[in-house]
């Protein structure tokens, strides 16, 4: 992607991993506040056309009104639908639903790192 805005021949000078890295969180950070006004910006248009279209197709056409090109605009949709969800359905009636986590002699949730090392090595003995 950088390589189109920025060419090689016009900026020769390569960044620091420490830069690049900094550069990547910075863009990270800023693609999920853009996703985060257009979530917000698409339950508005969800509350406004409420009475003309259903929250699905509300959702389609703010993606399509806003030029939203993939994959942003299933990221978009996907969100916009938990978060209609989430008003649908509290956070607490969800856990109630929700089986307990067995917990550990420490009281802890187990890992689920410990589960995958535990079956690499029983796979490396099999061998």
């Amino acid at each position: 992607m950088w390589g189109k805005l920025f060419p090689e021949r016009i900026f020769a000078r390569r960044m620091s991993r420490d830069a690049e890295k900094r550069l990547r969180l910075a863009q990270a950070r800023a693609e999920e506040s853009m996703v985060r006004a257009h979530v917000d910006n698409a339950m508005m248009f969800v509350d406004t056309l409420s009475e003309d279209l259903p929250f699905d197709r509300a959702i389609e056409t703010y993606v399509r009104v806003m030029g939203i090109p993939e994959p942003l605009a299933s990221t978009v949709a996907t969100r916009s639908l938990v978060a209609l969800g989430e008003e649908m359905m509290p956070y607490r009636s969800r856990m109630a639903e929700v089986p307990a986590v067995e917990e550990t002699p420490s009281g802890r949730p187990p890992l689920r790192l410990d589960q995958a090392s535990d079956a690499q090595v029983r796979v490396v003995r099999r061998a």
